[in-house]
């Protein structure tokens, strides 16, 4: 690999983290593109609360927000802050970036960066690490901190032995109610993985891929196994990350992971109502994706120095 593992980490912290949105006088940029008005267009201060002190402004250190003084406070005087992401936000940020690849294993999620990131608490930040830890995402270690989960070679055959159980039966439920808004949904993932790959976008395409499997799921009538299988597609991209082939991270890799052409063949099964032969299909497409896996540590020979200094 041409780049570090430590820089590769950093690279996908900074990825996944919320990008700062310009404030402008009146609006302020909230979360999900949505706009909140500004203080200017709310009511009179005397229709919210008794009159007691004539004042223009909110008073410094009061805690209102956008006022000077105030934790957080930015932009310009009266505007409002944009409202605090939930728990549920910042997990789908995070289970994003760990689906997209973006925080590859082994990767540190500190706490007060990330409560910074997301302009809370760090208790709330905790309290999501918890919850993906419980879904196998990631590692807390006392003392220590939170990291991306590594799967072992153990846990990453489990995790394709049970994709292989429980999606087969999955897409041939899928048959039974899909539409033709579904079947337009399924090529769209395709499509759109195939421009990915073909300009080099990997994230894009992991995403569209993941994206497929997972619409199937949704759409199949059991809720339950949709969920397990949202957490399966995650760990099955740490599982990629760390036991992929070596040069996952190249451009030769458009050709490996879950592959086009596979999804294709299935789509045309889905579309034909062939339960049997789409079932059959999705077993084989995984398989193959479990025969990519390397176990046995493989041998680098370490750059020059001369290479390393650019020289």
């Amino acid at each position: 690999m041409h780049r570090s593992d430590a820089k590769m980490r950093q690279d996908g912290m900074q990825s996944m983290l919320p990008t700062p949105r310009a404030t402008a006088p009146g609006w302020h940029a909230a979360c999900s593109g949505c706009l909140v008005v500004s203080t200017a267009t709310r009511p009179p201060a005397a229709s919210r609360r008794p009159a007691r002190v004539a004042s223009s402004a909110p008073a410094a250190g009061s805690g209102a927000p956008g006022a000077p003084g105030a934790p957080g406070a930015s932009g310009p005087p009266g505007a409002l802050r944009a409202p605090a992401p939930s728990d549920a936000d910042i997990h789908d940020r995070l289970f994003q970036a760990l689906l997209d690849q973006r925080l590859v294993p082994g990767t540190r999620l500190r706490e007060d960066e990330l409560g910074q990131a997301f302009g809370v608490s760090r208790t709330r930040i905790r309290q999501v690490l918890i919850r993906l830890a419980s879904e196998q995402l990631v590692t807390l270690v006392p003392n220590a901190g939170a990291r991306v989960a590594e799967p072992t070679p153990q846990e990453a055959r489990e995790v394709f032995e049970v994709r292989q159980l429980i999606e087969p039966p999955l897409v041939a439920s899928f048959i039974e109610r899909a539409t033709a808004a579904d079947l337009r949904t399924l090529k769209t993932f395709i499509d759109d993985e195939e421009r990915a790959r073909a300009l080099g976008q990997r994230h894009e395409a992991i995403r569209t891929a993941g994206g497929f499997h997972l619409h199937i799921a949704e759409r199949a009538g059991n809720a339950t196994l949709a969920r397990m299988l949202r957490e399966l597609v995650s760990r099955t991209s740490l599982v990629l990350l760390r036991y992929g082939p070596q040069d996952l991270r190249e451009p030769a890799a458009s050709e490996r992971g879950c592959d086009c052409h596979e999804h294709r063949t299935l789509m045309a099964a889905i579309r034909l109502r062939d339960a049997a032969a789409a079932g059959r299909l999705m077993r084989e497409h995984l398989e193959r994706l479990q025969g990519q896996l390397v176990f046995e540590p493989v041998a680098h020979v370490a750059p020059g120095l001369a290479r390393l200094l650019g020289l």
